[in-house]
């Protein structure tokens, strides 16, 4: 699993352990490290031309001492300062002793660019001189973020002002939450992790791999029968949108359940579609309600939420939702909303949601009792005082009708089988997402349903 935290927590964790080290011990770590990646990306570092953007802090420090090691190995390495009186000054000692030099603008030409400007405490984009110096990068130069892409919010991804896109982002000690979600994540391209001995706590934010997705799903047994293996019931479609329901079944049915119960307007579509489909009332370990749904039939969701099974809501569903009724449940609730319906729930812009999706998916669980799967660009899954799991699969592709119906029938499908609300969001969205990315692009909705057994078995055998 992949885990990320705070700054707060970074920071504490950084103090720690330089408590224990000698003076100046945890920068050269950081700085060796950025460095060997530099190498890396440059071939030959032996003649080819570095240019650091250098602050004020400690990021610039490490910007200063891993350019002074490409310079020891043979790299013309300039250095451009946001401020000349307030360098590191152990770095660019070191640096100036390689034989780097310091200059006040740009070089029009540059083989690698490393951004040491801001820190992972920098906050609301970059300033002016910042800004300047970052819209003098040569066009087409690799772009090496230290720490964190400057501009971007570590602790939420948000993007408050103009801030660096880079090719490949060096992060020392740990995740930062604002490399994993977007607006900051598609900020910070390529993320390398320089491991550089932190000891630390529980994270704040958590991404799922296969195996962490291996281990939940549910795997039946020779004593397993339908039922013990769970029925889930999808009440979704109208006459408008008899679709919703076939791919909200067509979900459901590759999600690890034993059977799926239909009940709606759209049971003649969703037999000819899937003849295993139960049609009617009857028992069930959980209910997707409020795809295609349509206008009119709030109580429909009503009475399915006053129930004590696990209720999954999505799309026409939410409207109106009564957080007191929900925080009253006893059974596991799952809301799906995509940002103009969480900014609906919230009562807030749906710009402000994806400005800040973290907070608005911490908000949502919060308020309403419930987890909450925040449908983006980043899906996250945020439940009570648990780690916020950032999905790390998926692509642009799935910007397309039907594909949330899929994606509700799936994560109802695996909380009829028993996974909490967190579980369930986190393995559906990871295994839809990987399914889009076998299916490739442009894709239909159905096919992602289609591809999910592939995903699943790939989880498994990757």
């Amino acid at each position: 699993m992949r885990t990320a935290y705070s700054v707060e927590t970074v920071r504490a964790a950084e103090r720690e352990l330089m408590a224990r080290l000698p003076e100046g011990a945890l920068m050269q770590r950081a700085a060796a490290g950025l460095a060997a990646v530099c190498a890396g990306l440059l071939g030959r570092v032996y003649g080819s031309r570095v240019v650091l953007l250098v602050g004020s802090g400690d990021n610039g420090g490490d910007a200063l001492y891993a350019g002074a090691r490409l310079a020891r190995r043979g790299a013309a390495v300039t250095a451009v300062p946001m401020d000349p009186e307030r360098m590191h000054a152990g770095g660019l000692a070191a640096l100036r002793a390689a034989g780097g030099r310091v200059e006040e603008a740009v070089p029009h030409r540059a083989d690698l660019v490393l951004d040491g400007l801001l820190g992972i405490g920098g906050r609301g984009g970059l300033r002016p001189a910042a800004a300047a110096l970052v819209e003098r990068i040569p066009p087409g130069v690799p772009v090496v973020a230290v720490d964190l892409p400057s501009g971007v919010d570590a602790d939420t991804g948000e993007v408050a002002g103009p801030a660096v896109t880079a090719d490949v982002t060096v992060t020392f000690g740990a995740y930062k939450p604002g490399l994993l979600i977007d607006p900051g994540a598609s900020r910070a391209g390529v993320v390398r992790l320089v491991d550089i001995g932190l000891e630390l706590p529980s994270p704040q934010v958590e991404a799922l791999q296969h195996a962490d997705v291996a281990g939940l799903l549910p795997v039946p047994t020779a004593a397993s029968d339908k039922y013990r293996r769970g029925v889930v019931g999808i009440a979704a479609g109208s006459a408008q949108y008899p679709g919703a329901a076939v791919l909200a079944v067509a979900g459901a049915l590759r999600g690890g359940a034993g059977a799926v119960r239909y009940v709606g307007p759209a049971a003649e579509a969703v037999l000819a579609r899937y003849p295993e489909t139960l049609i009617g009332p009857g028992r069930v370990q959980a209910w997707v309600v409020g795809p295609g749904l349509g206008e009119g039939r709030a109580g429909e969701v009503a009475d399915l939420l006053a129930g004590d099974v696990p209720v999954l809501v999505d799309a026409d569903g939410l409207r109106g939702l009564d957080a007191d009724v929900l925080r009253a449940r006893t059974a596991p609730t799952l809301l799906t909303p995509h940002a103009g319906e969480a900014a609906a729930l919230l009562g807030v812009s749906r710009e402000s949601v994806e400005a800040g999706r973290l907070g608005a998916a911490r908000r949502l669980a919060a308020g309403y009792g419930a987890a909450v799967l925040l449908k983006g660009s980043t899906t996250l899954v945020a439940s009570g005082g648990c780690a916020v799991r950032v999905n790390p699969t998926g692509t642009s592709w799935l910007a397309t009708a039907g594909s949330g119906d899929v994606l509700s029938g799936l994560a109802g499908s695996l909380l009829a089988a028993g996974l909490s609300g967190a579980d369930a969001g986190a393995v559906a969205a990871y295994l839809h997402g990987l399914a889009a990315r076998l299916t490739g692009g442009p894709l239909l909705a159905h096919e992602v349903a289609e591809a999910l057994p592939t995903a699943w078995r790939n989880t498994s055998h990757p």
